[in-house]
């Protein structure tokens, strides 16, 4: 039973970092937007958006 719960969650995984890699994708095309328009407050919120899928993908990664 415990390898069924495994193996779920593992491609349950897989989809969560192919959406993952997209949504960073997204952001940073936003970044590159916000400072070529140089708004800083963009800029910051765009940061933090990455900071937090980055270590949401090295958590999915680990495993």
């Amino acid at each position: 039973m415990e390898q069924v719960v495994q193996t779920f969650r593992r491609k349950d995984g897989e989809k969560r970092v192919s959406v993952l890699r997209l949504e960073i994708d997204y952001e940073l095309t936003t970044l590159h937007d916000a400072i070529l328009a140089e708004d800083l407050d963009v800029i910051n919120q765009t940061k933090r958006r990455l900071e937090q899928l980055r270590r949401e993908l090295l958590q999915l990664e680990v495993y």
